[in-house]
């Protein structure tokens, strides 16, 4: 595949995206139309454009190659996306009535109302700290594959390719903020789902199935195993280890995530934002089902063929098989769908973190909401400014992580991303479950701060203490549990009962 026709679809690819910003940013580009698009959002562009959001280019390449992993995944992942479908609905139910009765821009100031100061900043920190690392790794996943696959051949420097690949994402979100990102995820997205379906399509063609001998052939084969039973104390694959992980990774990291609730805070009524998520639930689950099952056709055409799992450092890499397949063993014509399906899947995501970062600091560190911040005539010369400082924060995380050159640095940020968002999970709990006790606040930030320690000295001694117990993802409930305890020895007696 030409690196040059790659170069020039990407190129387009963008073009796209800053027309429809300008676009939509001609009439208004206050900061009433970035952090919250004026409450004006349409539910049904919101729940499908949240899926481009919620599955990132990580899970555009990572899901499917680790069907086939030495480590034995097979289609072990969909236990955790039905523990996710579990929590989206639970978020729903509970935590968006909230945000919405309570009138919020970010949901952390709901902390600050129910919990104090320290403890709104304390939260409001925590998720800049993990959506900045979480949503950097993910586009160094993809950058690398824009690297290997583009600009290696023109000799351009990885870290040129990253500051690109952000400059792009800045130009099209700097205006409009989330009044473009709905549009423009909802775009994606359909580029995103369109490649997944055509990526099927196009294997089966090659290998001469079918739609229904392929899924007969997936069905057949050794990767499609979805539920596991065996080995309790030291599988990470046990099914209730995946499935109670995947409702409280939901609920912490979307339903405490400014990002993802952002869009939901967007839409006029709560019934339109429950009817957002009920909706983005039933695509979610059924579009993974589909991921794996490309995941399994890679792996027998991959063996069919005689394709190794690519290196990396000399290690074999299950998330660099799909790009090797795509660009380099399949037409043209795969190799641009599947280009399509990783950028709208990985910008998706980084534009709406970007967004949610801006939003978080400018609401939550600078009082942007309070009406007299919103209305000095430098607010949003300051919001630019602002989004300007986390896009290069963001650069200079990716270039870190590449200068280690280790591919497990990936996971190990991944697991401290998700160790942070234990202490929001103890948090929210508190508030929303203990109402007539309050908190020293000032205690706060070190029980945020010694929880996510405990929890890692458990994880990493576990087969010790436990009698040969492997934590898998469910640890994020250990760890919120650890919080909430911690909270409880700093409460104190209050007089008046919480209203919310």
């Amino acid at each position: 595949m030409s690196s040059t026709v790659l170069l020039c679809f990407l190129i387009g690819y963008f073009a796209v995206l800053i027309g429809i910003a300008f676009a939509t940013s001609k009439n208004s580009s206050d900061n009433s139309t970035f952090f919250l698009a004026n409450k004006n959002s349409k539910w049904y562009l919101v729940a499908f454009g949240m899926i481009g959001t919620a599955l990132s280019g990580v899970t555009f390449i990572s899901v499917p190659g680790e069907v086939g992993s030495p480590a034995g995944n097979q289609f072990q992942y969909f236990q955790f996306v039905l523990g996710n479908a579990v929590g989206f609905i639970i978020i729903a139910t509970v935590l968006l009535p909230l945000y919405y009765r309570m009138n919020l821009t970010s949901i952390y100031s709901y902390i600050e109302q129910r919990l104090g100061y320290y403890s709104y900043k304390t939260a409001a920190f925590i998720f800049l700290v993990s959506r900045t690392l979480g949503s950097a790794t993910r586009l160094y996943l993809v950058v690398i594959v824009l690297q290997r696959f583009i600009f290696d051949s023109y000799h351009v420097p990885f870290w040129a390719t990253v500051l690109i690949s952000l400059g792009l994402i800045w130009s099209y979100t700097f205006k409009g903020g989330l009044k473009t990102i709905i549009i423009t995820d909802t775009l994606q997205t359909f580029f995103l789902v369109l490649s997944v379906f055509l990526t099927i399509y196009f294997i089966c063609d090659s290998m001469s199935l079918n739609i229904p001998q392929a899924f007969e052939t997936v069905k057949n084969s050794s990767y499609a195993k979805i539920f596991f039973f065996e080995d309790f104390l030291t599988s990470k694959f046990y099914f209730s280890k995946q499935f109670i992980g995947g409702i409280f990774v939901t609920i912490a990291m979307t339903g405490l995530d400014q990002d993802l609730m952002q869009k939901n805070l967007s839409m006029k009524t709560i019934r339109e934002a429950k009817t957002n998520m009920f909706t983005f639930t039933g695509i979610f689950v059924v579009l993974n089902i589909f991921f794996l099952s490309v995941g399994a056709l890679l792996y027998i055409y991959a063996a069919k063929n005689g394709i190794d799992i690519p290196l990396d450092h000399g290690k074999p890499r299950t998330d660099l098989l799909f790009p090797e397949i795509a660009l380099n063993h399949l037409s043209t014509l795969p190799a641009i769908v599947f280009m399509l399906g990783l950028t709208a899947a990985t910008f998706a995501t980084t534009d709406s973190a970007l967004t949610a970062l801006t939003t978080s600091f400018c609401v939550d560190f600078l009082g942007m909401a309070k009406k007299e911040n919103a209305e000095k005539p430098n607010a949003v010369r300051t919001r630019h400014r602002v989004h300007v400082v986390f896009s290069l924060i963001m650069f200079v995380v990716i270039v870190v992580i590449n200068a280690l050159n280790s591919s497990s640095v990936v996971s190990l940020i991944f697991l401290i991303a998700s160790y942070t968002y234990g202490p929001l999970l103890g948090l929210y709990s508190f508030g929303l479950f203990v109402k007539s006790r309050g908190l020293h606040d000032k205690l706060v930030p070190i029980v945020c701060i010694i929880s996510p320690i405990l929890c890692y000295l458990l994880a990493t001694n576990s087969a010790k203490l436990l009698g040969g117990y492997i934590f898998s993802v469910e640890l994020i409930l250990i760890n919120g549990f650890i919080t909430f305890m911690g909270l409880l020895l700093i409460s104190k007696k209050t007089d008046q009962q919480t209203r919310f």
